[in-house]
């Protein structure tokens, strides 16, 4: 055996043997979720049909968390995203581009017509049988409409105005479509999710399905539910997308990744949002 080829067997070993041998800690499933006193949202749910098998619940990574970082999600003025709401609902309003318009041009007050988007996410796009996620649609109304620059996928702009949005959809239960014109993007996502990947060799089934409640070292395996996406992370003080997330897995696998806001992770989001269908959106998460 070649040297490489014994470093990769070591790197498989270990991987296995980190997760193998990584602490259980069960998830707080006694918590409730209320935001504000006032709204109460479904973080435990039955698994969809197409998990049986594989999931019995569906559980929010908000009862992997710890009960200070639990605490913060349940109130808006503690909870640190909502500073970065703020900053995309101003942008809502804003006039940008050679058209002279801004969202609310044309989808008015955000709080009725972005009601639902969030949960509905990713879909199909009639027009072009593309499957978008809300940063297709919010660079479509940018480029196509208002006449501005598009925004990059992971910066601020974009984060902020995915978050203002997310918000409108808070305690709505996330329901993606997954038959139809969606299902080979479903299936194309399904493939990738029980995919090895790395130098590890890890596929997100072996972290998300088969180990969640473990810690690996100091990160509690939650389901990678998607729900309360963009979430805050307090380990990097902002805002994450979710193709972040799903960039920095493959890349904790020692993978070459794949590109923020392309095909791979337009299906492995839908795939993965189907297998939260019923939790509450959360608009907006808070995570370590």
């Amino acid at each position: 055996m070649t040297i490489r080829a014994k470093t990769l067997a070591g790197l498989a070993s270990a991987a296995a043997l980190m997760i193998g041998t990584a602490a259980l800690a069960e998830p707080d499933l006694d918590a409730v979720l209320v935001i504000n006193d006032e709204t109460e949202l479904t973080t435990i749910t039955a698994a969809p049909e197409h998990l049986e098998g594989a999931l019995e619940q569906a559980i929010s990574g908000w009862h992997y968390r710890d009960a200070a970082t639990r605490g913060m999600e349940m109130d808006d003025f503690e909870n640190p995203a909502m500073a970065f709401v703020d900053e995309g609902l101003a942008s809502w309003d804003a006039v940008d581009g050679s058209e002279g318009k801004s969202c609310a041009s044309c989808h008015g007050d955000i709080s009725e017509s972005m009601k639902g988007l969030r949960a509905s996410l990713p879909k199909v796009n009639p027009e072009n049988g593309e499957l978008w996620s809300m940063e297709d649609y919010i660079n479509d109304c940018r480029t196509n409409r208002m006449g501005a620059e598009a925004w990059d996928w992971d910066k601020d702009p974009m984060k902020n105005m995915t978050a203002a949005i997310s918000v409108q959809s808070r305690g709505m239960p996330v329901d993606v479509a997954i038959d139809g014109p969606a299902a080979p993007f479903w299936e194309q996502g399904k493939e990738m999710y029980y995919t090895r990947y790395g130098l590890l060799q890890l596929s997100c089934a072996n972290c998300h399905e088969e180990n969640n409640g473990h810690y690996i070292r100091a990160d509690h395996l939650s389901q990678g539910q998607t729900n309360a996406f963009p979430v805050f992370r307090l380990k990097t003080d902002g805002l994450v997308s979710l193709h972040n997330r799903f960039a920095g897995c493959v890349r904790d696998t020692r993978a070459e990744t794949f590109k923020k806001g392309g095909p791979e992770f337009h299906a492995l989001e839908l795939y993965v949002a189907s297998r939260g269908n019923g939790l509450s959106i959360e608009g907006v998460g808070v995570r370590p």
